[in-house]
């Protein structure tokens, strides 16, 4: 978020019950918050869907904000958990496939190594260009199916394919060299 948009005395403000002063800061936060939503989403929905969610959770608990100068970095990780929540619940409600013992310990194995890492990958992933981010999120979180994915994004299967290349070189090369 940009610097300046709400200072130091607007928050601390806020954060003591002034409603005119959260107001502003919901109100100054909107456009960057939607910005940042629809760089790290699958989709626009879920994105307009998560900016509201932060903004909300923003003007419920400003109060419990501790320092009023990490008022960005909170957002961006109340957006942040918020996509990475919407694209789970989709994960989740894809339809169940029988799963053996072998594959639950491979699997609860894959979750630690996931939780461990997924801060670093949330930042890799939105570090990429727009277009890399939703293929990536579309083919490998969400599992759509490719011609899917380049139909909903305006792209040949091909170009598609290109994008997927390019982004999961990008996040193999982001976590190999994050210090």
């Amino acid at each position: 978020m940009e610097r300046g948009w709400a200072g130091e005395q607007l928050v601390a403000a806020a954060q003591r019950g002034d409603r005119e002063a959260i107001s502003a800061i919901v109100y100054g936060a909107h456009p960057h918050v939607r910005r940042f939503a629809h760089h790290l989403c699958a989709s626009s929905d879920d994105a307009e869907e998560a900016a509201q969610e932060a903004l909300i959770t923003l003007y419920r608990k400003i109060g419990t904000l501790r320092a009023t100068t990490a008022l960005a970095s909170w957002m961006f990780r109340i957006v942040r958990n918020e996509c990475l929540r919407r694209a789970r619940h989709l994960l989740d409600s894809r339809p169940e496939t029988a799963v053996t013992a072998e594959d639950a310990v491979a699997s609860a194995e894959d979750e630690v190594l996931r939780m461990l890492d997924a801060d670093e990958l949330a930042n890799a992933i939105a570090a990429l260009p727009d277009l890399q981010r939703r293929v990536l999120i579309m083919r490998d979180v969400l599992g759509y199916p490719g011609r899917t994915t380049a139909d909903a994004l305006g792209l040949s299967v091909a170009a598609m394919k290109s994008q997927l290349h390019r982004a999961r070189a990008a996040i193999r090369h982001s976590l190999v060299h994050h210090p």
